[in-house]
């Protein structure tokens, strides 16, 4: 049995999820090892709607912060700490949904890093995925033009983007995150990928062999 040659991996996501901040390194490591295989980031929408609260709303965030460094060794950096400290900041995924899709539009190959770079830019750098200035930042940082980037929160075809992966998400019945899934031609198949696996490649490389290529 052989790998398909198109196989391709849908990573759904969400920026202001902590487990999502831990493991996209784990992830971007097994794809750069695999380069045969492509990658579909796909934001869920966490913090929307009713979900849209002051982080001390969401009272497992500091527990759960100190699950996911023993789990993935991600840092949670001081200036996020503060913000959870403070407690009145309010995480708006939509608003990180619609910055991603906009870098996104810049450079579609290096869509797996920016997800995990605007993690790290709140949960490291105590950033707000709901400023400008944080995506004119890494749009600079990557030779992108950071006037589209400025632009890119009130823009309607990015916001509307944003929308759809949610509820493209909600068609894949995804309702936790991080969610690996490998197509291999045959539509989307759910992998065992937990959120505090170090190797997720060994679950890429079991689907895969057990992937016939079309004759």
């Amino acid at each position: 049995m052989t790998s398909p040659a198109h196989a391709r991996v849908i990573y759904v996501y969400d920026a202001y999820c902590g487990w999502c901040y831990g493991f996209t390194p784990h992830l971007q490591r097994a794809l750069a090892e695999r380069p045969h295989l492509s990658v579909e980031v796909i934001s869920g929408g966490l913090f929307t709607g009713t979900r849209r609260l002051p982080i001390r709303e969401h009272t497992h965030i500091p527990t759960a912060r100190h699950h996911v460094t023993r789990a993935t060794g991600a840092v949670f950096g001081p200036a996020f700490l503060t913000l959870l400290q403070q407690g009145d900041f309010v995480m708006d995924s939509h608003d990180a949904a619609t910055g991603l899709a906009a870098l996104r539009t810049q450079a579609p190959r290096k869509t797996l890093d920016f997800a995990h770079e605007i993690s790290h830019a709140f949960y490291h750098d105590g950033m707000s995925l709901s400023d400008p200035t944080t995506y004119t930042t890494l749009a600079t940082r990557h030779g992108l033009d950071p006037d589209m980037a400025a632009t890119a929160l009130t823009d309607p075809a990015h916001r509307e983007q944003a929308q759809a992966e949610f509820t493209r998400t909600r068609s894949l019945g995804i309702t936790a995150f991080p969610t690996v899934l490998l197509d291999a031609g045959s539509g989307p198949r759910l992998l065992p990928v937990t959120a505090s696996d170090r190797d997720p490649g060994h679950h890429l490389d079991t689907a895969l062999a057990h992937t016939h290529t079309p004759r």
